[in-house]
């Protein structure tokens, strides 16, 4: 994973020192800002491959550095996020405003490494690939896979980062059933146990903003004791 660049803002010296070293250890070129304001000054100047963010920060505090990149970047850059275990409502907001991953406090090193690496491949291959179709269309819903926007109907939805790349997946794949270990190594990146609640959250969230009734889906079918299935009629007009 050579030439790679990552900004890391996180206001502890300690976590930083520590976060930086290992990523340093698997080649990974690190910039460390303590301050938000300073880490959002940055971004303005350099391009990165991922920004890791505290939400705590003095200046600019994390969800409105994240606000800023999801909404002012030209390019899309994929962010980790750092969180306090009792800050679930935080977690909540930065998943809203399109962190693609994130990890509560105290966490493993090791995890941390594991989940960088695994948003810098799917970064990767999603670069490296050109979609086969810019727009896909089925009956009730559009997906315009270079602008990551949806449209239901005519009405544009607001989708996560991390919904889209879910709907993405399933759009490409119609009538596949996934289970939820399949899911989470496809679209996260990872498959590790224990996580299968990250896929339930995440399809149900997107159901409430794809389905006219999210209590019974048309799109996003639950195929009992196996996984999910993205059950639509392709529009061919």
């Amino acid at each position: 994973m050579p030439d790679k660049k990552i900004i890391l803002i996180e206001d502890n010296k300690d976590i930083s020192q520590l976060v930086k070293l290992h990523l340093n250890d698997i080649g990974l070129s690190v910039d460390v800002f303590m301050d938000g304001t300073e880490g959002w000054n940055s971004l303005q100047n350099k391009q990165y491959d991922l920004v890791i963010l505290d939400i705590m920060l003095p200046g600019m505090d994390g969800l409105e550095i994240l606000k800023n990149i999801r909404f002012k970047a030209k390019t899309y850059t994929p962010i980790l996020m750092l969180t306090s275990r009792s800050s679930e409502m935080d977690r909540v907001l930065g998943l809203e405003l399109g962190a693609d991953d994130y990890l509560t406090k105290p966490f493993s090193l090791m995890e941390l490494v594991a989940r960088v690496k695994a948003l810098l491949r799917r970064q990767d291959a999603m670069t490296a690939v050109t979609p086969k179709q810019k727009m896909l269309s089925f009956t009730g819903l559009t997906i315009n896979t270079e602008s990551r926007e949806v449209l239901k109907q005519k009405d544009k939805l607001e989708l996560t980062a991390k919904e889209f790349d879910l709907l993405l997946h399933f759009a490409r794949h119609p009538g596949q059933v996934f289970g939820r270990m399949q899911l989470l190594d496809k679209v996260w990146g990872y498959g590790h146990e224990g996580y299968e609640h990250t896929v339930n959250s995440h399809i149900n969230r997107l159901r409430g903003k794809i389905e006219t009734d999210p209590a019974n889906p048309e799109f996003i079918k639950t195929v009992w004791g196996v996984g999910y299935q993205f059950n639509a009629q392709v529009n061919t007009e």
